[in-house]
């Protein structure tokens, strides 16, 4: 005799209530107050910047004053003042090559402590974390003894070196856990195929690890370019950052504030088009592992 079982009556959607719309709305109009809040003084430095600096140092500020390009016409030394520009290739040089470092010995590492991990795979990444718990005044010193005896001071691959050595236990930290959700067994099928390691890294584990790469390049190259302390003693005229030639701006006399302000939003623009490019995969990489 045939068991007739009785269907399962479809699930009814969950209604809404006036609270729970309360609730939503509450928190939609949170969430829109803490973005102004952290978007307002960007977009009051960027309202400054094409201000005249008489209209810029008025107390309170004057919101409607008329426009001008005289901050920017400064900064790019259009008005007789020094050129920015290789200020800012000195930067991009220095942020792109020592995070295309950071990532090339990263990623072994990454793999040696997540896919292969070592003994006390723990204690060494908090030997790697450790080491950025060092206050980067206590270093100054030894650093600066060091490349002035190597003949480095001035040198743009100095903060090269620099960087990629203060970047690099971060950059270990996060791609351990990236490269932590990549499946062995694909790793183990690509060498029963005759892959050795540079291959499996290359063309096995940094793709399907793309976003988390992509997220600590981004932070690299952040941490690179908005580097101040050790370019500012370690760099003159040739290896001058950007960071340090916005910082020239600012005189004991006189008007800079329009200036400043031109000058920190050109400078801001590679880390903002970088973010923006990115921002998929930085969302992604962030969120790695964090939902099984």
């Amino acid at each position: 005799m045939a068991t007739v079982t009785a269907a399962r009556p479809a699930p009814t959607p969950r209604r809404t209530g006036p609270r729970g719309r309360f609730r939503g709305a509450a928190l939609g109009i949170v969430a829109w107050l803490a973005g102004l809040v952290f978007v307002l003084p960007i977009l009051w430095m960027v309202l400054t910047s094409f201000h005249s600096e008489a209209d810029a140092a008025t107390n309170p500020p004057s919101v409607t004053a008329a426009l001008t390009l005289d901050g920017y016409r400064e900064f790019f030394g259009l008005a007789g003042g020094a050129s920015p520009w290789p200020a800012l290739i000195n930067s991009m040089t220095a942020s792109v090559v020592s995070t295309l470092l950071t990532l090339a010995l990263a990623l072994p590492a990454a793999y040696a402590l997540s896919i292969r991990p070592v003994k006390k795979w723990t204690d060494v990444l908090f030997f790697f974390l450790s080491t950025k718990m060092l206050p980067l005044v206590a270093g100054l010193l030894p650093i600066y003894l060091f490349a002035k005896n190597t003949g480095l001071l001035d040198n743009i691959w100095a903060l090269v070196i620099l960087y990629t050595a203060m970047n690099l236990p971060i950059a270990v930290w996060m791609m351990q856990s990236f490269l932590s959700e990549v499946p062995v067994a694909i790793i183990e099928a690509a060498q029963i195929d005759g892959a050795r390691l540079p291959t499996v890294l290359t063309r096995v584990v940094a793709p399907i690890a793309l976003p988390g790469i992509a997220a600590t390049a981004l932070i690299c190259f952040i941490f690179s370019w908005n580097e101040l302390l050790f370019a500012r003693v370690l760099t003159g005229v040739v290896a001058e950052t950007a960071p340090v030639f916005l910082t020239s701006f600012i005189t004991s006399q006189g008007l800079f504030l329009a200036k400043v302000c031109a000058a920190s939003f050109v400078i801001s623009l590679p880390v903002l088009a970088a973010g923006f490019a990115a921002q998929d995969k930085l969302v992604q990489g962030l969120s790695l592992g964090a939902v099984k």
